[in-house]
């Protein structure tokens, strides 16, 4: 059976762990206005969110 002859120190995973990120963020469109927004967010151009107005934009 596999066992590690030495424990991984924090910097030796952390390091493998910095390449694990996502490259481009997820963008969803609008479904009230057609701007690019992040997912399960009120968009900041219109306030709207599941095609209600959640918040009062001033423009």
């Amino acid at each position: 059976m596999a066992v590690p002859k030495r424990r991984t120190s924090k910097m030796k995973k952390r390091q493998r762990r910095a390449n694990w990120k996502l490259l481009i963020p997820g963008m969803v469109k609008c479904s009230h206005c057609g701007e690019y927004t992040k997912p399960h967010m009120v968009c900041k151009a219109c306030g709207y969110y599941d095609g209600k107005e959640i918040v009062k934009v001033e423009a």
